[in-house]
C-alpha cells in the first residue's frame, strides 16, 4: 500500500491549529429543540429556515409517494427516470418563482455544477464571479472551460472593471450567491443587473439562503428586488427552507431545454426519489397560501440579534436572520461552541478558516420558524454565560 502518513499528520494538525470538526450526530427529527449526540439541545444549527423538515403536510405527501410511485425513479431523468411527479413539481416551482420554466436536479450544489459548465465551454467564455461565492460555485467555474474573473466581495465598481477586461469573451457570465451564508448579507442583485446588462452578460444568483427567506412568501432575490424578467438563471435549494432535498434551475424555457439536452449531472445521475419531489411539492403549496412561515423566521431573526447585541456580541453586517457571532481566533470559537454544547445544552457550531478569513472564527447561528420567543431567550443568555465564564463577549 502506499504511504499515506500525510493523512494523519494532516489530521494532528487541524486538531492542533483549533480547525478540527467535530461533527456530531442527529438523533431526531430537525425542529427548534432536536436530540443531538443523545442529549436534547436547542438547535441553532440547521438550514431548517421555515421548519418544514418536520412539517406534517410534507410527511404525508413522502408517504403518499412511496405507495403510488415507489421508493427510487431507478434511472436518469434523459432515460427511463422523469416521473409525472418531477414534471409537477418544476411545474408548480415555475409559477412559484415567476419563472418560464424549471429543472429540479438532485441537490443546489449539483445544479451549479450542471449549470455553468452546460453554459460556458470554451477558454473564449468569460465568468465573473463574487470573490465569496459559496463552494458549489467555485467547483462549477473551475469545471467550465471560461476564463475567471474575480471580483471583490460585492463590489460593482470592481464588477464594472472586471467586464472592462473581459469585454471581448465570446459569452459572459455575472454569478453571485444571493445571501452569503457566512455574513449573512445580500448582493446588490440590482446593480450587478445593470453592469451586467451594459457588458452584454448574463446574470446567474445561487439564492440557497434566499428562498424560502427574501421576496413575498420566500420567493427569493428576484422577487425581493422586483427583478424578474432581469436575471438570466436562478438556482435554488430544496434542503434549506422547503426542509427537503434538492435543487433547482429556474429561467426561460430555452435555458430549461438546453440544460435537459446539456447539463451532466442530469444525463448521468439518478433523479430525485420520489417521496424527495412529493414532499417538496408540498412545500410549494404550504408557501404559496401563507407566509406566516417566512414572517416568523425573520421575527426570530430580528429578536435573536437584538438580545446578542444587547448583550455586547458581535454580529457583524448580517441583512437576514443568519446571525454570526463574531469571536475571532478558531479555537476559542471551537471553545465556545463546546461550552454551548456540553454545558448549556445548545447547538451552535464554530465556523473558522478556510471556510471565512483568519481572525474571523464565529459561532453561525440559523435561527428557524420552529424556535418560539421563549427559545431566543434561553439562547441569548446561554451565550452571555459561556461569554462571561470565557471573558469574550456579553
Amino acid at each position: 500500500m502506499a504511504n499515506v502518513d500525510f493523512l494523519n499528520a494532516e489530521l494532528e494538525r487541524l486538531k492542533k491549529e483549533g480547525l478540527y470538526n467535530t461533527i456530531r450526530t442527529l438523533g431526531s427529527p430537525q425542529g427548534g429543540w432536536i436530540v443531538m449526540d443523545g442529549r436534547r439541545v436547542l438547535n441553532l444549527c440547521s438550514n431548517n429556515y421555515l421548519g418544514f423538515g418536520n412539517h406534517p403536510n410534507l410527511v404525508a405527501a413522502a408517504k403518499e409517494a412511496l405507495d403510488t410511485h415507489g421508493i427510487g425513479p431507478g434511472a436518469v431523468r434523459s432515460i427511463a427516470g422523469t416521473m409525472d411527479l418531477h414534471l409537477e413539481l418544476e411545474e408548480k416551482l415555475a409559477a412559484f418563482k415567476g419563472a418560464e420554466a424549471t429543472l429540479s436536479m438532485q441537490s443546489g450544489l449539483i445544479a451549479n455544477l450542471a449549470t455553468i459548465p452546460a453554459l460556458l465551454d470554451s477558454p473564449e467564455d468569460g465568468v465573473f464571479t463574487d470573490e465569496l461565492n459559496h463552494a458549489s460555485i467555485i467547483d462549477a467555474v473551475r469545471l467550465s472551460k471560461a476564463t475567471r474573473y474575480i471580483y471583490k466581495h460585492n463590489d460593482v465598481a470592481n464588477l464594472k472593471a472586471k467586464l472592462d477586461e473581459g469585454k471581448a469573451a465570446r459569452r459572459k457570465l455575472v454569478v453571485t450567491d444571493g445571501v452569503f451564508s457566512m455574513d449573512g448579507d445580500i448582493a446588490p442583485l440590482p446593480d450587478l443587473v445593470t453592469e451586467a446588462e451594459r457588458a452584454g452578460a448574463m446574470v446567474m444568483v445561487d439564492d440557497a439562503h434566499g428562498e424560502g427567506v427574501l421576496g413575498s412568501h420566500g420567493r427569493g432575490i428576484v422577487d425581493h428586488f422586483h427583478l424578474h424578467g432581469r436575471v438570466d438563471i436562478e438556482v435554488g435549494t430544496l434542503s434549506k427552507a422547503f426542509g427537503v432535498m434538492g435543487g433547482f434551475v429556474a429561467g426561460s424555457r430555452s435555458l430549461i431545454e438546453y440544460l435537459r439536452q446539456k447539463a451532466r449531472p442530469f444525463l448521468f445521475s439518478s433523479a430525485l426519489t420520489p417521496p424527495d419531489v412529493a414532499a417538496c411539492i408540498a412545500a410549494v403549496e404550504v408557501l404559496s397560501r401563507t407566509d406566516e412561515p417566512v414572517r416568523k423566521l425573520w421575527e426570530n431573526g430580528r429578536a435573536l440579534k437584538a438580545g446578542l447585541g444587547k448583550a455586547g456580541f458581535n454580529t457583524g453586517k448580517s441583512e437576514t436572520p443568519i446571525t454570526p457571532v463574531i469571536i475571532g481566533e478558531a479555537a476559542t470559537a471551537r471553545e465556545f461552541s463546546r461550552r454551548l454544547f456540553e454545558e448549556q445544552n445548545v447547538f451552535a457550531q464554530a465556523i473558522a478558516f478556510p471556510t471565512v478569513p483568519k481572525g474571523t472564527a464565529r459561532i453561525r447561528c440559523m435561527v428557524s420558524a420552529a424556535h418560539e420567543p421563549k427559545d431566543i431567550q434561553t439562547a441569548v443568555d446561554a451565550f452571555v454565560r459561556v461569554g462571561k465564564a470565557m471573558g469574550v463577549a456579553g
